[in-house]
């Protein structure tokens, strides 16, 4: 499992992040203080407020390709 914190500032990056996680065959996760989204669900990421600390729970053990599609977003 990979975590990295992440932060989306628009709704473009919300529409790019979520067609990035759907190159996944794993569960991707987001994660917002109590609350847990299906990163591959559009409507779910437009459920947070992405003014809050995002963190980015990946079910693989793929770290640098996790890091590299995902570079424009980690914190």
């Amino acid at each position: 499992m990979t975590r990295r914190n992440i932060k989306i500032q628009s709704i473009k990056e919300i529409e790019k992040f979520n067609a990035l996680c759907a190159q996944f065959a794993c569960d991707m996760d987001l994660a917002s203080g109590k609350y847990y989204v299906n990163a591959k669900s559009i409507m779910g990421i437009f459920s947070l407020d992405l003014n809050l600390p995002l963190e980015l729970i990946a079910d693989t053990d793929d770290v640098a390709r996790v890091d590299e599609v995902f570079k424009d977003y980690i914190v």
